[in-house]
């Protein structure tokens, strides 16, 4: 087997391993960003690979946010594509 072909195939069974391993949310969540990538996201994905780092330091407020945004995420305090 090419080794391109091996490394494609590996990396479908690493895809498939996580997806197995995803909660009922999270497979949710997936489902809609493939579907996404794959109608209309592979530009946007190319340009978002290629833009460049973002080296400006995280405020405290921003900070704040992230941990409050989690923690609505893990309490199930959140609504899917389809609700909103």
């Amino acid at each position: 087997m090419e080794a391109k072909t091996k490394d494609l195939a590996h990396r479908r069974e690493r895809l498939h391993r996580l997806v197995d391993d995803m909660n009922e949310g999270e497979l949710d969540t997936v489902e809609t960003f493939v579907e996404f990538v794959r109608e209309r996201g592979d530009t946007l994905l190319r340009k978002l690979m290629k833009a460049p780092h973002d080296d400006e330091p995280v405020t405290e407020q921003e900070e704040a946010g992230v941990r409050e945004a989690w923690g609505d995420y893990e309490a199930g305090r959140v609504q899917s594509l389809e609700e909103v």
